[in-house]
């Protein structure tokens, strides 16, 4: 899901990980933001992937990619690579046309919530039924407000199309985390307007059985194998804002890292 860092970063974290980009069968694209898709043009190439993204996340993006490498996407529809089914969704955010996503297999969801203004509709439906997710806690409200940024960047954080507070994605995960959610990694934080430490301390307080993990921008985080509890064999779906019941082929134990 996305490729912000250079291929050369993203190899050495995999192999830090005994993980090999050999395994990787394809990039989905969230928005076209640099931060999300620097380093995919060289690990597309390198690495002979299919790069599943929008026209309008192309066109806006400016990415150099070869024409027989683009694959489209579209919101409800699945896309099954190897064992996986990949999902994407609508979310608000200051982008042409960005998607969360969710993957899916084993009777496993694992959400991807990153680069949200707001905990829309769309985000709270597919949250619910999450195994595990990685989850936006971008920044401190009070952190921003007292920080060197302009007024009208601030603004655009939390201004409903930007990014997710501490505060937000707490609510998130307090109203709407489904029993059977062991693992939450929250991501995306702001280097200048948030402390993982306080985020940490901020989620430990809620976690219940869910373990509770900060996301660092500056190294990998581990991977975690997740698993259906026996009282969510078939978890329902939702399909275009609608949640309906649907059943999951049976594969093999679904990674995250």
């Amino acid at each position: 899901m996305d490729a912000g860092i250079s291929c050369r970063e993203t190899e050495r974290r995999m192999s830090r990980l005994g993980l090999s980009m050999q395994t990787v069968k394809a990039i989905f694209v969230s928005h076209e933001h640099t931060d999300h898709i620097s380093g995919i043009p060289v690990l597309a190439k390198k690495y002979r992937l299919p790069v599943y993204i929008t026209d309008s996340t192309l066109y806006h993006g400016g990415l150099t990619i070869q024409k027989e490498q683009v694959f489209g996407f579209k919101a409800y529809e699945p896309v099954q690579i190897g064992h996986l089914a990949v999902q994407a969704f609508p979310k608000k955010h200051d982008a042409a046309e960005p998607h969360s996503f969710i993957v899916s297999g084993n009777k496993v969801n694992i959400g991807v919530f990153t680069d949200i203004g707001s905990p829309c509709d769309h985000v709270l439906q597919h949250f619910q039924k999450c195994h595990s997710a990685f989850l936006e806690a971008n920044y401190a409200e009070e952190m921003l407000e007292k920080g060197s940024y302009p007024r009208h960047l601030k603004n655009r954080f939390r201004g409903g199309h930007g990014h997710l507070s501490n505060k937000q994605a707490l609510e998130v995960f307090i109203r709407h985390r489904p029993s059977f959610m062991s693992h939450l990694l929250l991501s995306h934080l702001s280097q200048d307007n948030n402390s993982p430490q306080l985020v940490q301390q901020l989620f430990n307080a809620h976690a219940g059985k869910t373990q509770i993990i900060v996301a660092s921008r500056h190294e990998e985080s581990a991977v975690y194998q997740v698993q259906a509890a026996n009282d969510t064999a078939t978890v329902p779906f939702p399909q275009r804002m609608e949640v309906k019941t649907r059943e999951q082929p049976v594969y093999t134990q679904l990674r995250l890292w």
